[in-house]
């Protein structure tokens, strides 16, 4: 019950601060643009390639594959703002109320430490689960509607980008525990760039054969394996001819292994005990 109430306070601290809703309100924003930009794209498409493309059977799989294509694109960008609003959302969450002696109040009462913890990182799962449904499932709206496309194994998908936006809860869970709100902050930033950085590195290196470019990729994504999550989803949800073709932005030269799936849960997993350990030997 306890964390229950937990989690109701962290719905209506985000309401306070306007952050999830504010989040809510430029996804819409995006997701218009998307869908004006897409639909005048496609149309171009369509247009040229009437008359060079034979066939119903022909079109169907060209606007397949153009769907395809741009719902990965438009998922790539979705993807960031999934791991932005995770942050922002988070990284105040325990460190801000340290900082300003409101989790004094909240300790004082009848609940355990852990049942703050734990109760704040369920409110952020769920406000994490609407915006992913949300932003992915509204664009894929956009393009089955303008293409009567739907990408394979999007729930699959979909849920290694939730486990992705876990990763991050869980990363500035335990930093709020030992630092303050603006260090969270780039701590958990600088291991997102860490890992970005870290992915291009790794199909670069696999497109060119090195073997020392991939293993720096390999580490990177152990370090923080955000981006391993999302170029699994990826891969998942594109079109078979879409893989065998060389697209710089979506294709895969290296493609993780399915235990970084595991990995990425013992990761988040132990970040939540350590901060839960620290929160419970913190002097509030």
């Amino acid at each position: 019950m306890n964390i229950l109430t937990m989690t109701n306070l962290t719905f209506r601290e985000a309401w306070r601060k306007k952050i999830f809703w504010l989040a809510l309100v430029l996804g819409i924003a995006f997701l218009i643009l998307f869908g004006i930009g897409f639909h005048f794209i496609f149309q171009e498409i369509m247009q040229h390639s009437r008359n060079g493309v034979g066939g119903p059977a022909a079109m169907k799989i060209l606007r397949n594959e153009v769907g395809g294509v741009f719902l990965i694109l438009g998922l790539f960008a979705v993807n960031f703002l999934i791991v932005m609003m995770s942050a922002l959302i988070s990284v105040d969450s325990i460190s801000g109320e340290i900082s300003s002696h409101t989790i004094q109040t909240i300790a004082s009462k009848p609940i355990r430490r852990w049942e703050i913890v734990v109760g704040k990182l369920l409110g952020q799962t769920i406000m994490l689960i609407v915006y992913v449904v949300f932003m992915a499932g509204g664009l894929t709206l956009e393009v089955y509607l303008m293409t009567s496309y739907l990408p394979p194994n999007i729930l699959a998908g979909l849920s290694l980008m939730i486990l992705e936006g876990l990763v991050v809860f869980s990363i500035t869970a335990l930093g709020g525990t030992y630092f303050s709100t603006l260090a969270n902050g780039v701590l958990v930033f600088m291991l997102y760039g860490i890992a970005f950085a870290g992915s291009w590195v790794e199909q670069i290196g696999a497109a060119l054969e090195s073997e020392t470019a991939i293993q720096v990729g390999i580490i990177a994504s152990l370090i923080m394996p955000s981006e391993a999550l999302w170029r699994m989803a990826s891969d998942l949800m594109q079109p078979v001819l879409v893989k065998k073709a060389a697209f710089p932005l979506i294709n895969l030269f290296s493609r993780p292994s399915a235990a970084m799936i595991v990995y990425a849960g013992i990761y988040m997993a132990g970040f939540i005990a350590f901060a839960l350990r620290q929160f419970n030997r913190r002097d509030l």
